[in-house]
């Protein structure tokens, strides 16, 4: 299995980030989460303002917000 988080603005259009539509692919769906909870702030930064989670192309969950809660 395949996990990937699709980045997404906030209409949900994929968002690009440094040329790529997707971060890299993991093993796990634990090691994606793990990946996303040190790397959300750098991916706000760079526009993405929502994630999905895929497993080998198919959404498991989201979009799921990076922007903290107020």
């Amino acid at each position: 299995m395949t996990w990937t988080w699709r980045y997404e603005g906030d209409d949900g259009t994929i968002t690009m980030v440094g040329g790529d539509s997707t971060s890299e692919s993991f093993t796990s769906q634990g090691d994606a989460e793990t990946w996303l909870g040190e790397t959300w702030r750098d991916l706000l930064d760079a526009g993405v303002a929502q994630v999905t989670l895929l497993d080998a192309g198919r959404r498991v969950y989201g979009p799921m917000s990076l922007r903290p809660v107020t």
